[in-house]
């Protein structure tokens, strides 16, 4: 099923409405670390603000800042947030460490 430019893919799972912090890296044309947050969470993946735009298939790093988690991950999709920074769907591709849920 085609997915049609700024719609959210199905939920694979259910996610839990929460504010985790991260740090999200690795963004190819505006390099360094960028400390934000979740607005939901999920075993599997995560909804995150970012002030960068990134693109579905992109790769990343996320942790958490305290250290004890960290994964690659798999951007689902980018949705803008009006002028204020965009929203991300992110799935986990090799979790290490404690996850939120």
């Amino acid at each position: 099923m085609p997915v049609l430019k700024n719609s959210i893919p199905p939920r694979v799972e259910r996610r839990i409405p929460m504010e985790v912090a991260v740090v999200l890296d690795g963004h190819g044309e505006m390099p360094g670390r960028e400390v934000t947050f979740t607005e939901n969470v999920s075993a599997r993946g995560a909804r995150v603000v970012t002030i960068r735009r990134w693109t579905p298939n992109d790769r990343l790093t996320v942790k958490s800042p305290a250290g004890n988690f960290r994964t690659s991950a798999r951007v689902a999709y980018c949705q803008s947030l009006r002028g204020e920074g965009y929203a991300i769907g992110v799935e986990f591709l090799d979790p290490r460490g404690r996850w939120v849920v």
